[in-house]
């Protein structure tokens, strides 16, 4: 398996510090996103490595593992030794277990629905890949706790995700509204807890960042292109929402950096997914580059003006 440098991906140095870290996967994600792509087979794939990479070094825990990895394998290099590298040695030194999610209070065998990482992220931190799964502990506490990542569309559509409990395939329903922080409690899923009653698994949600929006609570923040003419003149431009494109009047005389307000197109409320927060647009305005002779001098004309 070949080994993956994160830091190339994300075209930051090891020493990056997690601003650094966080400027560089919004530019690439924006870049790459999708949407912006539609179609493009090779955007998706960068995309999904960004987001690989930003999942690792954006974690302190995960970063922290993933770097004793760099410079083991590093060593391993400049050895100049025959064959691949090994990792089962690897995991035995530095005392890593693959496979399963693990908490302080309990942990449940494997969590699915992690299909877009690679066979390296899932050998390294993952259930996936592993050399089989473990047997859980025979006595579990009152409680088992697993963290499922979800990115901001499924939080505002709502989800699932399977785990698999013992012998037992369980799917679990995230709400709409989900934040970073919400559990998702499923009682008595795992056998074997204290005095012979089944212990309950909470799953932990995290919201993955997302480069078209940044959310606080239950608002969301973001840009809209608006070039010069229709910020001087007024007009209407098209802002993409999480619930489909919607059309946002532009009052002439709009000034670069004014936000608007478009109510109700922010996240479902987690416990009230009938209502929404708000979603606010900052217009970003657009300045010409190439002006033809004439637009140069409608302008010429149009400082004068205001000199007069």
């Amino acid at each position: 398996m070949d080994y993956k440098d994160y830091y190339k991906i994300l075209g930051v140095e090891r020493s990056a510090t997690p601003e650094d870290i966080k400027r560089a996967y919004r530019k690439l994600a924006m870049q790459y996103h999708p949407d912006r792509n539609p179609g493009d087979k090779a955007a998706e794939d960068k995309f999904k490595e960004i987001n690989e990479a930003h999942e690792v070094l954006s974690d302190a825990q995960k970063r922290s593992r993933y770097d004793q990895l760099g410079a083991d394998y590093s060593r391993w290099q400049q050895t100049g030794s025959p064959g691949n590298f090994n990792w089962e040695d690897w995991f035995t030194q530095t005392g890593f277990g693959r496979g399963g999610a693990r908490t302080s209070t309990g942990r449940v065998e494997d969590i699915f629905g992690q299909a877009d990482f690679s066979d390296f992220f899932n050998m390294i931190f993952g259930g996936l890949g592993s050399s089989g799964p473990r047997r859980a502990a025979q006595q579990r506490p009152s409680r088992v706790e697993a963290v499922a990542r979800i990115s901001l569309e499924e939080a505002y559509h709502g989800t699932a995700r399977t785990l698999q409990v013992d012998s037992r395939r369980l799917e679990v329903k995230i709400p709409r509204g989900a934040q970073t922080g919400t559990k998702v409690r499923m009682a008595g899923a795992a056998v074997g807890g204290p005095n012979g009653q089944n212990a309950d698994v909470y799953l932990k949600i995290e919201v993955a960042e997302d480069p078209r929006f940044e959310r606080r609570g239950d608002d969301l923040y973001t840009e809209a292109a608006v070039d010069l003419y229709t910020a001087v003149l007024g007009g209407q431009v098209n802002v993409n929402t999480l619930g489909g494109s919607v059309v946002l009047t532009i009052p002439a005389g709009t000034q670069p950096g004014q936000t608007f307000r478009l109510a109700g197109r922010g996240m479902p409320k987690l416990r009230q997914p009938d209502q929404f927060g708000d979603l606010f647009v900052r217009a970003k305005v657009t300045l010409p580059k190439n002006l033809t002779a004439e637009q140069r001098g409608l302008f010429e004309k149009l400082r004068q003006s205001q000199v007069g």
